[in-house]
């Protein structure tokens, strides 16, 4: 099993290697008033994947927070009072 796992990260790094490499090609992306930002299409699609990824991470934080402070309010209600 330990093999067939190395297997396949490294036909997934020789795959996105050769994304890569066959996507270097310089672009464009335009801003307002004239400004523009030249780089490699590989890096561009790569920044874009990393700024998702991270939304995406603080997006899952963020509701786990607050089903974590709903679990300990329905607890709290739940718990029986000795008095």
């Amino acid at each position: 099993m330990r093999y067939l796992n190395l297997a396949i990260k490294i036909i997934l790094f020789l795959l996105l290697l050769s994304f890569a490499a066959m996507n270097s090609e310089t672009v464009v992306l335009r801003y307002f008033l004239g400004t523009g930002w030249r780089a490699p299409l590989v890096l561009v699609l790569f920044v874009f994947f990393a700024v998702g990824l991270l939304l995406g991470l603080l997006i899952g934080v963020g509701q786990r927070w607050r089903q974590g402070r709903e679990l300990a309010a329905l607890r709290k209600a739940q718990q029986p009072t000795d008095k």
